[in-house]
């Protein structure tokens, strides 16, 4: 017996991505929209309105009684509100109350982005068959989320395991968020290309002075791009040595723009991870690339409101 499709949202600095769902992690519709999110907060709500406007035209919304939301944050799962660092019209903004106007008499659940796809790893992904994870988004924040004793661990703001904003330098940069020398302000892809830059790095033929750019350089040796890559490296290895000594995961899952680098970037890590993660219940710690792709935030919001019979679901489940 297979349950109602859900309605997914996905809600990031690049793009809003929305999605129907079904029980087994298949997304049977999509749309999508830019965030604009340097623009105004009524702006970049009135792009989850286009996104939520075109799923609902689809005879299959007829069925959909609940609605999951990962938004990048940090969110308030609490009061429905959310406060992205990477969208800046959007401070307390009332994002559950917005689309409720929207949807009508769904119920909609929100999480933050990154606790959106540890769901989807654990569900579908690098992480199933583990019963404690990190799962990660490198891309152009740096986000995450927990599994712990086989569920997804949102805690009660919807929050948990928000990677990007540990402090990895007491001296270091000051992040947007507030803080300083936050591992976001060190591995994120614009950081990832800032630190290039300004070391002297020059990009190639084709201009790309992205990550994806320093990444190439990487792969060809360049010393510039290389130290760029070791020092995000360094900060990530040091952000999850110390969440695994204080929660006991065993896998970690890597996901997102920055890790499409590959090895450019997981090598170091790795290596790096053993310098930071000495005592021995984090000395057998495994770090995988993601597997869910482009669709973890939208299958990992509807995980969550599938519920924990579906984050729990054994390795070889469909």
């Amino acid at each position: 017996m297979h349950s109602d499709p859900v309605a997914a949202l996905d809600i990031g600095g690049t793009k809003i991505a929305g999605a129907l769902v079904d029980d087994r992690g298949r997304v049977l519709l999509r749309a999508q929209r830019p965030t604009r999110a340097r623009e105004d907060g009524e702006t970049v709500m009135g792009a989850v309105a286009e996104v939520l406007t075109e799923l609902t035209r689809s005879p299959q919304w007829s069925d959909v009684r609940t609605l999951g939301i990962g938004s990048a944050g940090p969110v308030d799962a609490i009061r429905g509100s959310v406060s992205p660092v990477n969208v800046p019209g959007w401070r307390d903004f009332p994002l559950v109350d917005r689309v409720r106007d929207i949807v009508g008499g769904l119920t909609v659940e929100l999480i933050g982005d990154g606790v959106a796809i540890a769901a989807a790893e654990h569900w579908q992904g690098a992480a199933r068959g583990h019963d404690n994870a990190l799962c990660m988004v490198v891309s152009t924040g740096v986000g995450g989320g927990l599994v712990l004793n086989g569920k997804l661990h949102p805690g009660p703001t919807g929050n948990s395991g928000h990677i990007g904003h540990i402090s990895v330098d007491l001296d270091g940069d000051l992040c947007p968020c507030g803080g300083r020398g936050c591992v976001e302000r060190i591995a994120s892809g614009p950081n990832i290309a800032r630190r290039a830059l300004d070391s002297g790095w020059e990009p190639g033929a084709d201009g790309d002075a992205s990550a994806a750019g320093v990444a190439a350089s990487a792969r060809a040796g360049d010393p510039l791009a290389l130290a760029s890559f070791d020092r995000a490296a360094r900060a990530l290895a040091a952000g999850i040595a110390a969440t695994a000594t204080l929660v006991e995961v065993d896998i970690v899952v890597i996901g997102g723009g920055v890790a499409k680098s590959g090895e450019v970037l997981l090598d170091p890590l790795r290596r790096h991870l053993k310098e930071y993660a000495t005592l021995s219940f984090v000395q057998d710690l495994t770090v995988a690339a993601a597997q869910m792709g482009t669709d973890a935030g939208l299958v990992g919001a509807a995980a969550a409101v599938f519920g924990s019979a579906v984050t729990k679901a054994p390795a070889g489940a469909a």
